[in-house]
């Protein structure tokens, strides 16, 4: 390979943020001023559109303090996009790269990053103009494929997690139905974290739903009859990708007009109309008294103060590897490989073909999820817990013995 270029840097944000997103901006900009190959470093404002127009900030300005505020903030602090480009997209990002002297590229964000970084990689290499294109992992679904998990999932959890918890005591204090719909179109991590929280037998969620399983009604309603039996309450979560037994979404069954992005991607969640229907279900077919549902919504990757201190640690460890890299190869995708589990959790980074990520996704392992097709497993909980930094303990007074 040869020498690194001395030129210009740009660094991006795309896709849904996360709540640790900016740690692995921080990450990039803290490892860039290292580098004398990288002369200026300049931040794109919406991702590729910030970089088809031109429009940057410049982010060797920044003070310490500004990029530690910036790292324990949720969210893209540069702004983020939804656009897909097609390669006349990308062959304007590359006009203005060519013009502002940009050779190192690095775009945080998920699969589809990945293979926009991919495809103004390989456009450049056509046009003989060596830029050095790193995408940088994030996502709150942890659905990539090659790494471990993903910047951003341990955050979120750890908020999936904390909100079941405090659901669940809400719930035995006014005992009921109540459902939970979590994000997820098509990996359950997120909704099986809301189990990490778990610390009585009777904790809930009692029923768990992800979309690598079909639910048909018949079986949710019997899931949901089964624990009301046995404890008289019932806390559920599910994913708003859960398919009926057919493999179509409930969600889309449930849709008149169905509602899609930039991506081809149906709208599933920001209704709120999948946990209406389910709890209208228990309510009308099982004679539930006390039923309630909330839609979580966008809280799960943007709630403040809330950080899991292994998820962004990792984060930052990410942005910094990919301008590592960048000094050494011509493109690739930062990943995670687990070292150790539990107490001797750790993990190390490496780089992973561009190719490998783009446009893929990484459904939960069957080993994550119970036979019945309604909860997780032990090896769920003990791969998932380090990610979470650690969760607060409750009790309960209703299990102790009576006078």
């Amino acid at each position: 390979m040869a020498d690194a270029p001395r030129a210009n840097a740009v660094v991006a944000q795309s896709g849904g943020p996360t709540a640790v997103i900016n740690a692995s901006l921080v990450g990039v900009i803290e490892e860039a001023n290292k580098h004398p190959e990288i002369e200026d470093l300049y931040g794109a404002l919406h991702a590729v559109v910030g970089m088809a127009k031109g429009q940057f900030i410049d982010l060797k300005k920044l003070s310490a303090d500004t990029l530690e505020q910036v790292a324990a903030s949720p969210c893209s602090a540069l702004g983020s996009s939804r656009d897909k480009p097609d390669e006349e997209y990308c062959a304007r990002i590359l006009e203005v790269f060519r013009k502002r002297n940009i050779r190192y590229f690095f775009y945080i964000g998920g699969n589809d990053s990945a293979n926009t970084a991919h495809i103004i990689n390989r456009m450049a290499d056509d046009i003989d103009f060596d830029i050095r294109a790193f995408h940088i992992p994030k996502t709150v679904d942890n659905d990539l494929l090659v790494t471990d998990h993903c910047p951003g999932f341990g955050t979120a959890a750890k908020f999936e997690a904390c909100a079941l918890m405090g659901d669940d005591l809400d719930n035995r204090t006014l005992p009921g139905v109540k459902i939970d719909v979590i994000m997820g179109r098509h990996a359950g991590f997120l909704t099986a974290a809301t189990a990490l929280g778990k610390q009585r037998d009777d904790d809930g969620p009692h029923l768990v739903y992800v979309p690598e399983r079909p639910v048909s009604m018949d079986k949710f309603l019997g899931d949901v009859d089964s624990v009301l039996k046995k404890l008289g309450r019932c806390v559920v979560t599910a994913s708003e990708g859960i398919c009926d037994a057919d493999g179509v979404t409930w969600a889309k069954k449930l849709a008149e007009g169905v509602e899609t992005d930039a991506h081809g991607n149906v709208q599933l969640s920001g209704t709120g109309a999948l946990a209406d229907f389910l709890a209208g279900q228990v309510k009308s077919k099982l004679g539930a008294k006390r039923v309630r549902a909330d839609t979580f919504g966008y809280l799960q990757r943007s709630f403040a103060g809330l950080q899991s201190e292994v998820d962004v640690r990792e984060a930052r460890w990410c942005g910094r590897h990919a301008v590592q890299y960048a000094m050494e190869e011509d493109s690739g995708s930062v990943a995670i490989k687990r070292l150790g589990n539990g107490a001797d959790y750790k993990v190390e980074l490496f780089r992973t073909d561009l190719s490998n990520v783009a446009e893929k996704t990484k459904p939960m392992p069957d080993e994550f999820i119970n036979a019945e097709g309604n909860g997780v497993t032990d090896a769920f909980i003990e791969y998932a817990m380090p990610l979470t930094g650690g969760l607060p303990k409750t009790e309960h007074l209703g299990n102790y013995p009576r006078i």
